[in-house]
């Protein structure tokens, strides 16, 4: 098994107009694309399991081949320990995964064929009064956050 190593990705320009990098768990595969280990809390338009070529110098990534999965962030206003309690065991049934937890932010994976209608639910009731807000990582064009990539149009696409 290949040993995970930690990658910097570019994640946006903070206030000051500086560049903030996210740092990001990885398999590095023998032509050194690296596969994500978890999906990232800032770097938008991938996920856990995808596979990615990074610029070193950049710290931008060229996507070679998504996974399947969704990249959800859940930001909370209060503390993320009583949202984690409701929501992780519901994603959990489907297959997802809580790749991050930190006091006001949950990061989770799951496969889309999972269906956005059923994430959508569990994710809008268990947010819903909670201080939280949650947001898809990779389904919208990160240039402007509303154009969606239907990147999953082959892979719900009924043979």
């Amino acid at each position: 098994m290949t040993a995970l190593q930690v990658i910097e990705l570019f994640a946006g320009t903070g206030p000051d107009g500086e560049p903030v990098v996210e740092r990001l768990q990885v398999r590095v595969n023998e032509d050194n694309s690296c596969q994500l280990v978890r999906s990232p809390a800032f770097v938008k338009g991938i996920a856990s399991g995808d596979t990615v070529k990074v610029n070193k110098d950049t710290r931008q990534f060229e996507l070679v081949r998504r996974s399947g999965n969704l990249a959800i962030r859940v930001f909370c206003r209060g503390d993320s320990v009583a949202l984690s309690d409701k929501l992780t065991p519901q994603l959990e049934k489907l297959g997802g995964e809580l790749d991050m937890e930190s006091p006001r932010l949950l990061v989770y994976s799951i496969h889309v064929s999972c269906g956005f209608d059923k994430i959508e639910k569990i994710l809008n009731g268990a947010c819903d009064g909670a201080n939280s807000v949650w947001y898809y990582g990779n389904v919208y064009d990160p240039q402007d956050g509303q154009t969606p990539l239907n990147w999953w149009q082959d892979i719900l696409k009924p043979e």
